[in-house]
């Protein structure tokens, strides 16, 4: 008989499908996990303590770099805390635009995880799928914003601009002739509006094709179903939410529960899972992507039939137009008190949460009365459930950590912050 003996082993930090830098130090009984240790704070780059040394508005873009596949959600968390503070109204069609991206965000946060967890699992076409849908979302973020990626566009008080009325073209190079741009930009020639209803009408056939190749695929049942199970009562206790509690069956999503913009106007419905298991959750994903694709196309009607203004015209939070900075002296000298010393906010304390797409994110504030945040304190949705990993692990086969792993929808940036 050959000796087994407990031994110790590191997973990562530089571990392939860890997700980021993760160190697990795991206790093996030769292939099954007795003992999951969770470390952190390999990429910790300070951004709360960062962020009380600078003006309110110069601290939203450290909030794309947090969670940095769910940029715009966590900058809707930021400005809400702070709207509330201030006691700002938004606009109408703010609110709904901010909605649409929050959606459009969602997608393409759960497209990501999609990929890559079924990559690291072992299904390599799904990933080459999800990126392929990215890829049109992602123009959409740079059509408003400038980025495809840190888009830093909500703001205090609204969003920064309004909806461009045409989408960028692609141009023939010498990797594409003119026949082939031409059917590039079919679905270009209207605005951004129209762009996105029309991804909109593609995306449900795409999710299909996603579920055809994974849902009843007996190699991805075999790795997810009856791995990491949590029941409800357990996920309440850790302090779960997104995804993870829904997967566990618990009906908790603060869109439906503590409405904010106008989730309350909007027709959706809460996807729960029965097991709790890593399989349960990639359905709950799944289904997630279709509401927001529902509630996507809820925005696009009425931003059609509503124009109007998308920040709020107080210029001591909200910066005036160019051509009125440029021409009106008491603008121009709110455009330079905002971007030289930023504005004070009344002193006192809020927390706002947002339904991100890994669960609730959330900002708690203090104020003093200066023009800096007094404290920052983020509520990241990662950092509760890499706290899970033990429980969840324990008694599985080392091959199941990484599907446990994947399931949880960890990115790095917010969990070490």
């Amino acid at each position: 008989m050959a000796e087994i003996r407990n031994y110790t082993l590191n997973f990562g930090p530089q571990h392939p499908s860890a997700h980021g830098v993760l160190r697990l130090v795991l206790e093996m009984d030769g292939e099954t996990i007795e003992r999951a240790d969770p470390h952190i704070g390999l990429l910790h780059r300070g951004t709360e303590k960062l962020a009380e040394t600078k003006p309110f508005n110069s601290n939203l873009p450290y909030m794309d770099r947090l969670d940095y596949v769910s940029m715009m959600c966590n900058e809707h968390a930021y400005v809400m805390c702070l709207e509330k503070m201030l006691g700002l109204e938004v606009p109408e069609r703010a609110q709904y635009i901010r909605v649409m991206f929050d959606e459009i965000t969602r997608i393409l946060n759960h497209l990501l995880w999609l990929g890559a967890h079924a990559l690291d699992i072992g299904a390599m076409t799904i990933f080459l799928y999800a990126f392929r849908e990215r890829e049109d979302l992602m123009d959409c973020y740079e059509a408003v914003s400038g980025a495809r990626l840190h888009a830093a566009y909500y703001r205090v008080g609204g969003v920064y601009r309004d909806l461009p009325d045409s989408m960028p073209h692609y141009e023939t190079s010498k990797w594409h002739n003119a026949k082939e741009v031409a059917k590039m930009n079919e679905n270009r020639q209207g605005s951004l509006l129209d762009f996105i209803g029309d991804f909109c009408t593609r995306f449900p056939t795409y999710v299909d094709e996603y579920e055809t190749l994974l849902t009843d695929n007996r190699i991805w049942k075999q790795r997810t179903v009856g791995i990491g199970v949590v029941t409800p009562e357990r996920a309440l206790q850790m302090g779960f939410t997104g995804p993870m509690i829904r997967g566990s069956g618990v009906e908790w999503d603060l869109r439906k529960k503590q409405p904010y913009e106008v989730y309350d106007k909007l027709d959706f419905d809460i996807p729960v899972g029965k097991e709790g298991d890593c399989y349960d959750r990639y359905l709950v994903r799944i289904e997630e992507m279709r509401q927001s694709n529902r509630i996507i196309k809820q925005c696009i009607d009425w931003l059609r039939q509503n124009p109007g203004p998308v920040i709020t015209q107080d210029h001591t939070v909200a910066a005036p137009a160019r051509e009125e900075m440029k021409g009106d002296m008491e603008s121009l000298i709110h455009h330079f008190k905002l971007f030289t010393e930023g504005y004070c906010v009344p002193a006192g304390e809020a927390y706002a949460a947002v339904e991100h797409p890994k669960g609730e994110f959330g900002i708690y504030m203090v104020s003093d009365g200066a023009n800096k945040p007094y404290r920052i304190k983020i509520r990241a949705p990662g950092f509760t459930h890499i706290a899970a990993t033990d429980e969840m692990a324990r008694g599985h086969m080392l091959a199941d950590v990484v599907a446990v792993i994947g399931t949880q929808d960890i990115v790095f940036g917010e969990v070490d912050r």
